[in-house]
């Protein structure tokens, strides 16, 4: 295999001044430190082809990396999920209001509806005790449907 012959090459520009820096002691001690010794063509192509190896090791197994992942964590992670997805959600309702109370006459129509419903629940639920029994029924039976019980 023939290796390709590298050439340095010097840019200069006439218009530009020619400015030299000499640098001190401990700056050309980093500069050293930061040189790399120079790599012939077919040391460079190994240590590519061994990161690529690596990455396509991984990568072929990270789909089971997930799974172990997600198969150990799986209460953990939807415990955190709905808290995220509740968080999003309230937000975006209270977005929402907020731009529904934003329009001319839409809140204070919604004021008197929520006014005109309080009045009507307490007329008709909480006034006389033989109503609030059965509020107090259909409460439980509500709440027998949701619990199970």
């Amino acid at each position: 295999m023939v290796e390709p012959e590298l050439r340095q090459v010097e840019y200069s520009t006439s218009d530009a001044p020619n400015v030299v820096i000499e640098p001190s002691s401990s700056s050309l001690k980093l500069d050293q430190a930061r040189t790399l010794a120079p790599l012939s063509a077919g040391e460079g192509n190994e240590q590519w082809r061994e990161v690529g190896e690596k990455a396509y090791s991984f990568l072929a197994l990270l789909p089971e990396y997930l799974g172990r992942f997600f198969a150990e964590y799986r209460k953990p992670l939807v415990t955190l999920g709905l808290i995220f997805g509740s968080i999003v959600s309230v937000k975006l309702t209270l977005a929402l209001l907020g731009a529904i109370n934003d329009v001319p006459l839409l809140e204070p129509t919604f004021e008197l509806v929520g006014l005109v419903y309080t009045v009507w629940f307490v007329y008709r639920y909480l006034l006389k005790a033989s109503n609030r029994q059965e509020l107090g029924q259909e409460f439980d039976k509500l709440k027998s449907q949701v619990v199970g019980r």
